[in-house]
């Protein structure tokens, strides 16, 4: 009786479709998880129209000629986000991707918001794992630690990092900027663009410069001087009246928001010492770092949240791979946040294995964080760190109603959604996969043409 009445919550919601847009619209009887400032409400109801959330709680009444969507004691939670993803910017890996560059002229300027692809068969698979948001990183020499791309370090020896002149190719120190997307498949897929420049740091930063850690620091302390330098003689440059700079005139000005502390910087880094010098070097230049990997992490957790800085990182990573990862653990998350530091979960399965972030969750609670914290590092916490919680996050009056209905608790496996909504309008649950495998179930019924005739 269970699966009907969530089956016919399901049918509702699609039902729903784009018209959500203009009709006010209430989901009754769930036990809301807001990741706000009203916590758990045990049972209550979420209301929403024109794409906006208008009223959250307890006491919250349908209004008169709204669409009532029960959720018969489900859970209502906020669209978790896929942070450091490659959605909407690969499809295969190994077909290529659009999330990085080798372009002496293009480094710092690189600019993931230009290849995004809103068609992409993966958005799909990805909401039908709750998310309805993505944090879209590019990917620097050596890979991320979010992702399922093996960059490793021979791809670093194609660069050098220099004062200039011929060869010099300190654009590869920087990665270029990623962009904050919502799930929806619209053809403008953009919630926010240059949220952060990633910088690989540890053994892929070193490979860049030339081979050793303390090169990096030296080529960046040298590059960011550069833009300062560029930034008061704007003039002389233009006229080519001033010195030979090491980046291009585009990467330089790409850089001007991090010189000003507009924009952080997401430090690609694992080992504790290294963490160390990326917080010694944020310090020191007056820019703002996020921290992205972190594996040893939580041996320096006291000093991350001494600097304030966030970190993103996968809870699964407990094994070690290289000399950078012998510290790490799957303790790492829980022992971070019990710190204070502030914590994004990136997704555990790269771009094709999305949906399992709220598996990673998951193990993250069972590995010490808590419930709260891991609720809040897949949903507010990386809308926070990358400027959306103005629009997205959390469950609260005024923002997006980007939001889920599940059967149970999100971090249960077995737990599925039956709505997902963003901007307040219905997706579909359905994704390529799943209609193929719909159409191949019955063998008896005909087959495509190609399959019958030579």
């Amino acid at each position: 009786m269970r699966k009907v009445l969530f089956g016919a919550c399901a049918l509702a919601a699609l039902a729903i479709g784009v018209s959500a847009q203009a009709e006010t619209v209430a989901v009754t009887n769930a036990r809301i998880l807001t990741a706000g400032p009203a916590g758990e409400i045990a049972s209550g109801a979420v209301v929403f129209k024109d794409g906006k959330i208008t009223a959250v709680g307890a006491n919250v009444a349908a209004p008169a000629g709204a669409r009532v969507i029960d959720a018969h004691g489900g859970v209502v939670a906020p669209g978790f986000f896929a942070t450091g993803s490659l959605l909407g910017a690969v499809e295969v890996g190994s077909l290529g991707n659009d999330l990085s560059v080798n372009n002496p002229a293009i480094g710092a300027s690189f600019d993931i918001q230009y290849g995004l692809n809103p068609e992409s068969g993966l958005l799909p698979v990805a909401r039908l794992g709750g998310l309805t948001s993505a944090v879209v990183l590019p990917l620097p020499v050596g890979g991320r630690g979010g992702e399922d791309y093996d960059q490793e370090d021979d791809d670093a020896s194609k660069y050098t990092a220099g004062p200039g002149g011929e060869g010099s190719k300190s654009h590869a120190l920087f990665a270029g900027t990623g962009a904050v997307i919502d799930l929806s498949g619209h053809e403008t897929i953009l919630t926010k663009a240059k949220v952060a420049m990633v910088v690989p740091f540890g053994r892929a930063g070193a490979g860049v410069a030339g081979g050793a850690r303390g090169a990096e620091i030296v080529a960046l302390k040298e590059a960011l001087a550069d833009v300062r330098a560029y930034m008061k003689n704007k003039a002389a440059y233009e006229r080519a009246g001033y010195r030979d700079l090491a980046l291009s005139r585009g990467d330089l000005e790409a850089l001007v928001p991090v010189v000003e502390g507009r924009m952080p910087i997401v430090a690609v880094v694992r080992r504790a010492s290294d963490i160390r010098q990326v917080l010694a070097f944020a310090r020191e230049e007056h820019v703002k770092v996020i921290l992205e990997g972190a594996e040893e992490g939580w041996m320096v957790a006291g000093e991350i949240a001494k600097a304030g800085a966030p970190v993103l990182l996968n809870p699964l990573n407990d094994r070690p791979e290289s000399y950078e990862e012998l510290a790490a653990t799957m303790d790492n998350a829980g022992r971070l946040a019990a710190a204070g530091v502030t914590v994004a979960l990136e997704s555990t399965g790269g771009s094709a294995r999305v949906r399992e972030t709220r598996y990673g969750a998951g193990n993250a609670v069972s590995h010490g964080m808590s419930y709260a914290a891991a609720l809040a590092s897949v949903t507010i916490n990386p809308a926070r760190i990358f400027g959306v919680a103005d629009r997205t996050g959390s469950l609260e009056p005024g923002k997006d109603a980007d939001l889920v209905i599940w059967t149970g608790d999100p971090f249960e496996p077995l737990s599925q959604p039956t709505a997902v909504f963003i901007h307040g309008e219905a997706q579909p649950m359905t994704s390529r996969q799943i209609e193929l495998r719909d159409r191949y179930r019955d063998l008896g019924r005909p087959l495509p043409p190609g399959y019958t005739h030579p």
